[in-house]
């Protein structure tokens, strides 16, 4: 019992400190110093990107945004805003980098840089997590909450679209290329699902939608026999037989499906 009470006051003197430390500044940055108050935007920016270096983003962010607020219409603001894009993400805050940077879109839409605010932003969305359980266990992409994967998809996708020639197009398109094997993948794991439940027209349409909507990636073969087996069990015996020919004739290595009715 002794073992429980001295747990619990540490446990309370643990938070003490905590909540007594909280009103300080994790930056050590004092904002309200007279000398902070006289920088000028080179030398914050300046500090920024030291920060940066050094890997302390929460301090960059904040040299950038106090910059961004003190100087809008300065040299450096821009820049600011973008870079404060870059240690949101850096920081691995992914919905702060996402804003950032959908804010400067909408602020500097003919910048010469707003094609890394479009690539950033796929990356962020990218690698964010959707549900708290994301970073406990190593998961196969395709069993997580897609949502992040598909924003990160029509970022990239709108980056390669209004930017032929940049230079983040080759990796956004490589990295779609990825998504879209993953999406599939998901669609694919959905209609497996509903086929083991005996819910064979919602099987139809989630397979009938990964044939349609991911063409030309892996997930196509085990759609087209998913597809053929529940056509089969909803007795659809010619489409049933018409999705087994073009699953044959397409990807004759594949296995083939249970027979249907008709063929017997």
């Amino acid at each position: 019992m002794n073992y429980y009470i001295k747990r619990t006051q540490h446990v309370l003197m643990l938070v003490f400190t905590l909540t007594l430390f909280s009103g300080c500044s994790t930056t050590g940055i004092d904002e309200d110093s007279e000398e902070y108050a006289k920088w000028p935007a080179e030398k914050l920016y300046a500090e920024a990107q030291k920060e940066i270096k050094t890997g302390d983003y929460e301090t960059a962010v904040e040299y950038l945004e106090n910059l961004e607020s003190r100087f809008p219409f300065g040299k450096l603001a821009d820049q600011a805003q973008l870079d404060t894009a870059f240690a949101y993400y850096k920081f691995q805050e992914y919905d702060s980098s996402i804003a950032a940077a959908d804010r400067f879109i909408k602020l500097h839409p003919s910048h010469p840089n707003v094609d890394y605010a479009y690539y950033l932003r796929g990356l962020a969305a990218f690698h964010k997590k959707d549900t708290p359980f994301d970073n406990l266990v190593e998961q196969d992409p395709s069993e997580k909450d897609p949502s992040s994967t598909r924003d990160s998809f029509k970022y990239f996708a709108e980056l390669v679209k209004k930017f032929p020639n940049s230079k983040y197009r080759a990796d956004a398109i490589e990295r779609m290329k990825f998504q879209r094997n993953t999406l599939a993948k998901h669609e694919l794991k959905i209609a497996g699902y509903y086929m083991k439940r005996g819910a064979y027209v919602a099987a139809v349409n989630r397979a009938k939608y990964v044939v349609e909507n991911y063409p030309q990636t892996p997930a196509i073969p085990e759609a087209l026999r998913l597809l053929s087996q529940a056509y089969s069990q909803l007795k659809m015996n010619d489409l049933a037989n018409d999705t087994n020919r073009v699953l044959q004739l397409n990807y004759p290595d594949v296995t083939k499906p249970t027979k249907t009715e008709s063929d017997e």
